[in-house]
């Protein structure tokens, strides 16, 4: 039996999106939006505290992440060498994220997760940034209630590179001005989710920008927009910074690395079967 890699093929996929992903994927989603977004649909007496309902979360998310990694396996053959490298990546990216945390939103795992994502495809990129931000949360000591949203948040933010046009034909420097842009716009987004997270804890009280159970969502959405302007821009754009300046500074030798390890495992290598090869007698 031989294994051979496709020379033709510049952009190995570890995880590819089949049926199956494609469904565990937007399960996870759908419950992760509505984890997200329940709070402003609720009354007043409705007793809201993402810290009472994150509990429930984490223990939904752990097994979709799974059923993720299950359906990618029936779909295109995940193997060990997969595994290993979602290690890897999930390691290096913990390591990161302690080296900005606290310092103006300057967070170098969010650069890794983008190209990682590109490189990788959107499945890979959704369980990668889940694992690396779990893997974050116990090596920082960060473990709350805010844990299993920044997980969905950060499985979002990955996956999304991994969905950006022309992953086969795309490269050099227009490919880098759009991951650039696409890591700025997403640090961003990211950011505003988390806000949506913590905004609810801070419910009725007086100030013109907390939330309100129970009053319309369009009100609450102003306000909404006026606390993350009030509170977190600063860091967002810190983070949105610092990922486009990594990008483009040093972006091509990262992809080119991370497309080589991906082509050198051989990930979509064809499995061939043929005759053994014989050694003529002298």
């Amino acid at each position: 039996m031989t294994t051979t890699p496709d020379p033709r093929a510049p952009r190995a996929r570890t995880v590819r999106l089949g049926p199956r992903s494609v469904a565990a994927l937007t399960l996870v989603s759908a419950i992760g939006v509505i984890a997200f977004g329940w709070p402003l649909l609720a009354d007043s007496a409705s007793g809201l505290a993402h810290s009472q309902d994150a509990p429930w979360l984490f223990a939904a998310l752990l097994p979709l992440l799974v059923a993720v990694v299950v359906a990618t396996i029936a779909d295109s053959g995940l193997d060990a060498k997969a595994i290993a490298m979602l290690g890897v990546l999930a390691a290096v990216g913990a390591a990161l994220r302690p080296l900005g945390a606290g310092t103006a939103g300057l967070e170098p795992m969010f650069f890794l997760m983008v190209l990682s994502g590109r490189v990788l495809g959107p499945g890979f990129g959704f369980v990668l940034g889940s694992v690396t931000m779990f893997a974050s949360a116990l090596l920082t000591g960060g473990v709350g209630p805010w844990m299993p949203f920044q997980m969905l948040s950060m499985g979002w933010f990955t996956m999304g590179a991994g969905l950006l046009p022309g992953p086969d034909r795309l490269r050099g420097r227009g490919e880098l001005l759009m991951l650039a842009a696409y890591g700025a716009v997403a640090a961003f987004a990211y950011g505003t989710i988390m806000n949506l997270q913590g905004w609810t804890y801070i419910g009725g009280l007086s100030s013109g920008i907390s939330f309100q159970p129970g009053d319309p969502v369009q009100e609450n959405l102003v306000r909404f927009l006026a606390y993350c302007a009030a509170t977190s821009f600063g860091w967002d754009l810190g983070r949105a910074v610092l990922t486009v300046v990594l990008t483009l500074t040093i972006g091509a030798t990262v992809l080119k690395a991370l497309r080589r390890a991906t082509r050198r495992a051989a990930f979509d290598a064809e499995v061939t079967f043929g005759e053994p090869t014989t050694v003529p007698k002298t």
